[in-house]
């Protein structure tokens, strides 16, 4: 399972923004059997903040995670995406 070039570019037009923010400093792609998964984070040695995966598990939806928490289950990689272009913050 991987990306679309269009879903990719989505993601990383995103990740372009909130690395200018300042939110956003590296991200990981991750090729699994059945999902493919792109995660962003704060450092490089840190957890994730956020996921966005592609699986085929209920037909091709995309699944949003903050951390390990499920945030949203989508067929549209645009809403997944809107998702995380609002400005969520982590609360410590």
């Amino acid at each position: 399972m991987t990306f679309t070039r269009s879903e990719l570019s989505a993601i990383l037009d995103l990740y372009a923004h909130r690395v200018s923010d300042g939110a956003w400093r590296d991200y990981a792609i991750d090729h699994l059997p059945g999902s493919a998964v792109f995660s962003v984070y704060r450092n490089s040695l840190d957890k994730p903040l956020f996921s966005i995966a592609k699986t085929t598990s209920r037909g091709t939806e995309f699944v949003v995670y903050e951390g390990t928490k499920l945030l949203k289950r989508t067929s549209s990689i645009k809403d997944a995406v809107r998702m995380l272009g609002r400005k969520l913050e982590i609360v410590k």
